[in-house]
């Protein structure tokens, strides 16, 4: 695929800068790189030139770098302008390419248009967004494996050998009036579950790469006066939240994002739930319901002195509960985690001791939620990943499963054939290699312009 249209973006961050860096793609950008120069510009070279306007006086000096298609970032012919990073001189250049012929790029045209030329797959793609967006080292080093193709080729392996898969089951379909040889059955029955674990083990690295990219959020809620705000603070290293003996003094939610050991966290505050007469105190209590039930990890913060309160009858409440019994100072007990102290209380709880004041038992919950995130701080995951491809490889699971059954039950191959069709279209949804248009327009809709 090659665009007719030629498109142009300022590639660099807004604001003041050393350099700026004006991106144009597209059939035109050798005939502007010429207008430019005054020659045809030197493949992959670096050119000093002047930047003029349509008068001819000087807008900036900088550098021309072209690059032929194919071998360019999008496949095209690609002409990058470096100058002074000015946002009025860059808007000037920009005005000045767009003058010649080209358009103003749509948020993530160019690395669309990689995708549409084959120079990446749709995981390579929105790694590159991912790595623009990273907040922590772990973020950043997941999203470059997955950019080199850490998370494509294990997709594709699979892919490959589902493929192999089909073509030994369906040949048997040819030739429906033989009976089919005992040894193929349970080969392709091998092949299904083998398939089935490693893209299990697949999904399981995936989700490690999703909880990286998007974080945990925890939840602190409670009744008034508990310590939630202070455990925010202390979390956070920081005085981010009032903290008054007061009840009531946090109204609106609070959120700090912060690692621990690189695991990125959305810290919430809340407001103490209780019933009130006040108007903008129920509006508090109403949003911190809300974030509950949005909460990857509920943190139920309670005083020590005080009598157990029974969690908010809120649905859904997160799958991670822990009830925290704070003001150990004040009781004198010790810090202590007990586990699950009523197996079959649904949501499970974990009960954890501390004081926020002395620290005491500070360590203990956050070892806690590196627990309850399955999070491994020696393995951190191998690439990065989104919950769009969890829910492919969910797709792609189930299809295997189904395939699996029906090859255990002796059912017509042609239902395990569909089944085997289905799974590994699922597995192309997250490479691209199938897709729907809107799906690339929600994809590259998240990019920054100039990517």
């Amino acid at each position: 695929m090659s665009s007719s249209d030629t498109i142009a973006a300022i590639a660099t961050a807004p604001g003041i800068g050393a350099i700026g860096i004006v991106r144009i793609s597209g059939p035109l950008a050798p005939i502007i790189a010429g207008q430019i120069l005054g020659h045809s510009p030197t493949a992959r070279y670096a050119h000093l030139a002047t930047f003029e306007d349509t008068d001819g006086h000087p807008i900036d000096q900088g550098l021309v770098l072209f690059f032929p298609g194919p071998r360019s970032f999008t496949g095209e012919d690609v002409l990058e302008l470096h100058g002074h990073g000015g946002p009025v001189v860059l808007d000037q250049v920009l005005r000045r390419v767009l003058a010649h012929g080209a358009r103003l790029a749509r948020p993530g045209e160019f690395s669309e248009r990689a995708f549409l030329n084959g120079r990446l797959d749709l995981t390579q793609a929105e790694a590159i967004a991912d790595l623009i967006a990273s907040a922590t080292a772990a973020q950043a080093r997941l999203a470059v494996r997955s950019l080199a193709g850490a998370f494509s080729r294990q997709v594709r392996d699979l892919a490959e050998r589902l493929t192999q898969t089909r073509v030994h089951l369906e040949a048997t379909l040819d030739f429906p009036d033989e009976e089919i040889d005992p040894d193929d059955e349970r080969a392709i029955r091998s092949a299904i579950d083998q398939i089935a674990a490693d893209t299990e083990a697949l999904a399981a690295s995936a989700r490690h790469g999703e909880l990286i990219r998007d974080g945990l959020q925890v939840v602190i809620a409670g009744p008034p006066n508990a310590g939630k705000s202070s455990l925010l603070n202390v979390l956070s290293a920081g005085d981010t939240a009032i903290v008054t003996p007061i009840a009531g003094t946090t109204r609106d939610l609070l959120r700090v994002d912060l690692q621990i050991d690189g695991l990125p966290l959305r810290l919430v505050d809340t407001a103490g739930l209780r019933p009130t007469d006040d108007p903008v105190e129920r509006e508090g209590v109403r949003r911190a319901e809300a974030a509950i039930a949005n909460a990857d990890l509920l943190l139920w913060i309670e005083d020590d002195r005080g009598p157990y309160h029974p969690l908010p009858a809120i649905e859904p409440l997160p799958a991670n509960c822990v009830r925290i019994r704070n003001k150990i100072d004040l009781t004198g007990r010790s810090p202590r985690l007990d586990r699950a102290p009523q197996p079959s209380q649904k949501p499970p709880e974990t009960e954890i001791a501390l004081s926020v004041r002395s620290g005491d038992g500070l360590e203990l919950l956050r070892r806690h939620i590196k627990d309850s995130a399955d999070y491994d701080t020696e393995a951190p995951g191998d690439f990065s990943a989104r919950r769009r491809h969890l829910e492919a490889l969910r797709i792609t699971l189930s299809h295997l499963h189904a395939a699996a059954q029906s090859a255990a039950t002796a059912a017509t191959p042609d239902l395990i054939a569909e089944d085997l069709r289905q799974a590994q279209r699922a597995l192309g949804e997250i490479t691209g290699e199938i897709s729907a248009d809107d799906l690339l327009g929600r994809i590259f809709a998240d990019f920054c312009i100039g990517k």
